[in-house]
């Protein structure tokens, strides 16, 4: 296996609504800005990787348009996932593990305030028995909550502590949507928006996006003085029907951890893309942290989720305490599709 890190990381705001700007504008100055960073060229990129949602656009093909923001010249060798940009990065791992490239850029963007997003990601639902019914993507939640609560997984007061403490962490972040100081008896007191899940039990509508170089052996440590070298990585899907698994707990993100290593050190810190409080306990509980770990410091996806960008943002998110010095050790997690089907797990450490 080639060593391999992420040695760079820049991203937008994310807004609850950008009126000004497309989805290709919003792209522009992230990358142009991570090219700053590094000092790299259009030509010192081997490989182009995107992860975005036609959907969200509302047309076919509508991904090609970001590569406006890379530029046309020289042409490139690029590539393109429907899904989270943390699975682009995973396709350009892997470009590079082939010995296919040196350098990759990848970067995930998306304007989810264009539509009705909880309603657009009952496309993604089996489309002969779920989607016909049209269940928003906050009500499928609801369920998995309740099962949650009734089974003793967690309780209402443990869900608002995630959500107290993740907008706590995001004051230090600049590039957060929703972040303060609040109390879990506060919050509690909020009307629900579907039983059991209150507003701050769910990650805010957020347009954004970000990006990510990364590097392998020598050419990282010409990129970054510290980087932080991928040790583990992998991604597991679960069944889409939610009939047939267990949704008190996440045994793709568990069959993904194991297999990345996260259990084999101790894990300093912890970014967690879980759009909802309760699913936030499950990826704790399959990551198997503990109250050493500093988990979400960024405020994670409760805080900020440009959709098809807030997973890759974990990673860089994560990269970034690497590159500081406040970490040697960090996991970042994504997650696609209804009740955490999907999960990413990517581990992380310095030199």
């Amino acid at each position: 296996m080639r060593d391999v890190a992420v040695v760079a990381f820049t991203q937008a705001p994310s807004v609850r609504r950008d009126l000004d700007r497309n989805e290709v504008e919003i792209l522009i100055p992230v990358i142009h800005e991570l090219k700053q960073k590094t000092g790299l060229k259009n030509e010192d990129v081997d490989f182009v990787c995107s992860g975005s949602s036609d959907y969200l656009a509302g047309q076919a093909f509508a991904f090609v348009s970001g590569l406006d923001a890379v530029g046309a010249w020289p042409p490139v060798c690029e590539s393109h996932v429907e899904m989270d940009g943390a699975w682009a990065l995973y396709e350009a791992w892997v470009k590079i593990q082939m010995g296919y490239a040196q350098v990759a850029l990848v970067y995930g963007f998306g304007k989810p305030s264009m539509g009705d997003l909880p309603i657009t990601m009952a496309l993604q639902l089996d489309p002969y028995v779920l989607t016909p019914l049209w269940p928003d993507a906050i009500s499928l939640a609801a369920l998995q909550a309740r099962i949650c609560l009734e089974k003793g997984v967690c309780t209402e007061r443990d869900m608002a502590e995630r959500a107290v403490r993740d907008r706590k962490n995001a004051k230090d972040n600049p590039f957060a949507q929703v972040k303060g100081d609040f109390t879990v008896d506060g919050i509690l007191k909020d009307p629900f928006v579907v039983s059991p899940l209150r507003k701050h039990d769910c990650a805010p509508i957020s347009d954004g996006a970000s990006a990510v170089i990364l590097a392998a052996g020598d050419r990282a440590k010409e990129l970054c003085k510290r980087p932080a070298w991928i040790r583990g990585f992998e991604h597991i899907c679960e069944p889409l029907d939610l009939g047939v698994r267990d949704l008190t707990r996440s045994r793709s993100t568990e069959i993904a951890a194991d297999r990345a290593g996260v259990g084999k050190k101790k894990i300093d810190v912890a970014e967690l893309s879980a759009p909802f409080t309760h699913q936030e306990i499950l990826i704790e509980r399959a990551l198997g942290l503990d109250d050493g770990t500093r988990i979400n410091p960024s405020g994670g996806a409760l805080a900020a989720n440009p959709l098809m960008a807030v997973g890759l943002s974990r990673i860089g998110e994560a990269a970034s305490r690497i590159w500081d010095g406040s970490a040697n050790r960090a996991v970042a997690h994504a997650t696609s599709g209804p009740c955490l089907q999907q999960n990413l797990v990517c581990v992380l450490e310095g030199d």
